[in-house]
Parts: structure tokens; C-alpha cells; sequence
């Protein structure tokens, strides 16, 4: 993402308005789009404010670190769906993921299933049998 202009930069676009310059003028000028220049005048002339917004948006906590670790503690095999109505809150999946990923807890990715009915492979107890020649095809 692209840094924000500088204080100093977004003066002098102001400084170019109360000049008397269009809005057209000022992105030619400082080659910068004619949306963000009229939008530097409005907050200015709305709410006196000329320095950047803070970048990143934001974010909202709405999960209860301590009690997902009491109830992950409760109920080891629970899956996050079962997690999130648990606690009561309205959230994504993805936000119970991350905050079990900062807190270092694995979490279930599906319900359980019956165990499957094919056994583990293992090796044969015989013994491998021995070529009686090294040549693949016997002679006739």
C-alpha cells in the first residue's frame, strides 16, 4: 500500500485553492488525482483536519482470549463452529482461527467421523523370495 502525502504536501494543495485554483488546476499541477485534491478541501473545509487519516482500519476485538482457552480446555475436541456458540459471539470462523493461531492452540477442522474400516498397512512377515537367474526371461 502507498504511504500517505506529507502534511507539508497537502498545505500546499490548500494553499493552491485559496489561490483560486480549480480542483482540475491542482491535479495537474501536483499530479495527483482530482478526487484526492477536492477530498484534502472538503476535510479541511468540514473538519479543519489536514494530516492523513490513520491507515489500516479498524479492528475490533470481540473475542475473549482467556475464556476460548477455558472452553478449548473444557472441551479439547470442540470444532470452531461449536466454539463461536459457545461463546456467544457473532463472528467468522476465521477471526475463532486466529485467535487460536496467537494463542498457540490447535483447533478441529471437522466434526468427528466413524473411524475408517480399511486397517493400517504394514510389511509381510514372510521373506522376499530370490531369483534363481539374473535373467528376467528363463530360456527355453
Amino acid at each position: 500500500m502507498a504511504a500517505p502525502f506529507s502534511s507539508d504536501f497537502r498545505a500546499r494543495v490548500l494553499a493552491a485553492y485559496r489561490r483560486g485554483m480549480s480542483t482540475k488546476q491542482i491535479a495537474d499541477a501536483f499530479g495527483v488525482c482530482p478526487a484526492w485534491a477536492r477530498r484534502v478541501k472538503q476535510r479541511h473545509r468540514e473538519r479543519g483536519e489536514t494530516d492523513h487519516r490513520p491507515m489500516g482500519g479498524v479492528r475490533v476485538v470481540k473475542i475473549d482470549r482467556a475464556r476460548l482457552v477455558e472452553l478449548v480446555r473444557a472441551k479439547p475436541d470442540a470444532t470452531l463452529a461449536e466454539l463461536r456458540d459457545a461463546m456467544g459471539v457473532v463472528c467468522a470462523l476465521s477471526a475463532l482461527w486466529t485467535a487460536l493461531d496467537k494463542l498457540g492452540l490447535s483447533f478441529k477442522k471437522r466434526r468427528s467421523t466413524r473411524r475408517s474400516r480399511t486397517a493400517p498397512t504394514s510389511p509381510s512377515a514372510a521373506r522376499r523370495g530370490r531369483r534363481r537367474s539374473p535373467v528376467s526371461t528363463p530360456h527355453g
